[in-house]
């Protein structure tokens, strides 16, 4: 039921891949999406006010160009936003791809301070958009 594995960027397909478990860490690469080993998202001592997940690949080149869109937002926001990526290509990181119920990579899902996702989109997403959206709920 509703499990499946992301092959291509914008492609599904059903798998029997095992999953792990929701609670693992987040997988985040801001810097290269080169690196090996990815980096874990920053943390700040208040609560978020949004947090942002971005779930893709650093294999895909949409989700490549994503990277310096999500470091911008991390950085220009850091109190109020919250930035996690998830490498749905990798076994850390495909439980997400379920948990969110994702079609394509790249996805970005926007979650308010409870938890609770209020705006979703599929693909690029630029970021004079995401920034209207962060301003609509004020957050600029």
């Amino acid at each position: 039921a509703g499990i499946f594995a992301l092959r291509s960027c914008g492609e599904k397909t059903d798998a029997g891949d095992s999953i792990h478990r929701a609670d693992e860490k987040p997988v985040a690469e801001f810097k290269s999406a080169d690196k090996e080993k990815p980096t874990e998202p920053s943390t700040t001592s208040e609560t978020p006010m949004v947090t942002f997940i971005e779930l893709g690949s650093v294999n895909c080149i949409p989700c490549r160009q994503m990277q310096p869109i999500m470091k911008e937002i991390e950085e220009k926001y850091p109190e109020k936003v919250k930035v996690v990526f998830y490498d749905v290509w990798t076994k850390e990181g495909q439980p997400y791809a379920t948990q969110y119920g994702i079609r394509v990579i790249p996805t970005q899902v926007f979650l308010d301070a409870d938890g609770k996702e209020f705006f979703r989109h599929e693909g690029f997403f630029p970021l004079a958009e995401i920034e209207k959206l962060l301003k609509g709920i004020s957050i600029q």
